[in-house]
């Protein structure tokens, strides 16, 4: 089994992405829910990705006061 298979696989039982796995947990707490949504973001239309930022940035800036 090729490397990346494993690695795969160990990300999948660990509920971690590779990235996590192989940067040594640089992007703490990456979990799939999360990475899900990034992905369904992707999909989106440029002008709803904007929006979604836009949103994020909002509530972002409201969090920190």
């Amino acid at each position: 089994m090729p490397f990346v298979e494993i690695a795969i696989k160990i990300a999948d039982a660990l509920g971690v992405t590779l990235d996590y796995l192989l940067k040594n947990g640089e992007y703490e707490q990456v979990d799939k829910e999360r990475l899900k949504r990034l992905i369904e973001i992707q999909k989106m239309t440029p002008e709803n990705k904007n929006h979604v930022c836009a949103l994020l940035d909002a509530f972002i800036k409201q969090t920190k006061l």
